[in-house]
Formats: structure tokens, C-alpha cells, sequence
């Protein structure tokens, strides 16, 4: 029962692990896209991890690990949000799901769908103040162009998350983000 070559030994562990490592995708997905915040990420996790978890240094890179985890999925929530209210009910998920099979629909629409993106981030909230933005939204907005849904869902987007006077964000936490 303790043989070492037992294949099923470290499971939990290995589970653990994925999970861990995992940063948008559904665990084991081996069509994971990573990028640059992802790297950033998974950075902070590996530093985080070789500290002693009593330390000062362990519990902040656990506070901003958790916080860049929940500002992401806040962010895809909002997305999620609004392609729902655009009747996009069963599509959602696969209309935000980006992995490295992903491409760009059109290379015409990379220009247009760079713009729409940066008008996103500089005229409504949908995005934290210290959001980077991932490439992982420039498919979605691809995709959004492909389906001649990108200026409803920047109408949508600044309806429901417009930008407060002053560059105030309801939704920024009470540190801000560091990468």
C-alpha cells in the first residue's frame, strides 16, 4: 500500500497542484492559453510557494494572488454579464473561452477589435483602474465583430458599467494591483 510506484499516490497532490497552477481555464485543460498575466501569475504562485508560510512576504503574495484571482473573475463576470443580456444565454462561455486553438477570425478586424477594447478600458468600468489588458478580451472582441455584436456590446457596456467622474472605480479593492 506505501510502494512508491504507486501511480495513484501523488493524485491529490497532482490535483492540487493543476488547480493551483490553473489560472483561467477549467483545470487539465491542455488547450490553456498563457500570457502575460498569466506569467505574471504563475510567477507570484512559484515565489509565494518557496516562502515560509508564517512570513510577512508569504501572506502578501497570498492577499495579491487572491486579489488579481478575484479581479479576474469579476471581469469575466461582467463580460459574462453582458453578452447574456445581448442574448448570447448559451454561447457566453464559449464566446469567452480563449485557448492556443484560439485565432483571429480576421486580420482586418485585429485594428478594430484593438480599438473597441481600448475604448472598453478608457470609457466604462468594466475593467479595474489597474487592469492590464489581456489578449485574451482582443478574441473575444474578435469574435463579438465576427458576430456584428461589438458596438452593441460596448452600448451594453457603458449602460451598465460607465466610467465614474473623476476616474473613481466602485469596484477597485483597497490595494491596488501590482505586477
Amino acid at each position: 500500500l506505501c510502494s512508491n510506484n504507486n501511480p495513484y499516490a501523488s493524485f491529490g497532490a497532482t490535483l492540487a497542484r493543476d488547480e493551483e497552477q490553473n489560472l483561467w481555464s477549467t483545470p487539465h485543460d491542455m488547450t490553456h492559453t498563457e500570457a502575460d498575466d498569466d506569467r505574471v501569475l504563475y510567477n507570484m504562485i512559484v515565489v509565494r510557494n518557496q516562502l515560509d508560510k508564517d512570513s510577512e512576504e508569504w501572506q502578501k503574495l497570498n492577499y495579491d494572488i487572491y486579489t488579481l484571482r478575484q479581479t479576474r473573475k469579476e471581469v469575466r463576470s461582467r463580460w459574462k454579464h453582458i453578452l447574456e443580456d445581448l442574448g448570447f444565454q448559451k454561447e457566453a462561455d464559449s464566446l469567452l473561452s480563449v485557448t492556443k486553438l484560439s485565432i483571429i477570425s480576421d486580420s482586418q478586424n485585429m485594428s478594430k477589435a484593438r480599438d473597441i477594447l481600448l475604448k472598453l478600458l478608457e470609457e466604462t468600468n468594466i475593467f479595474p483602474t489597474s487592469w492590464e489588458l489581456s489578449e485574451r478580451y482582443l478574441f473575444v472582441v474578435d469574435r463579438l465583430i465576427a458576430l456584428d455584436a461589438a458596438d452593441e456590446f460596448f452600448k451594453m457596456a457603458s449602460a451598465t458599467y460607465p466610467k465614474r467622474p473623476g476616474g473613481d472605480r466602485a469596484d477597485e479593492g483597497p490595494r491596488a494591483l501590482q505586477s
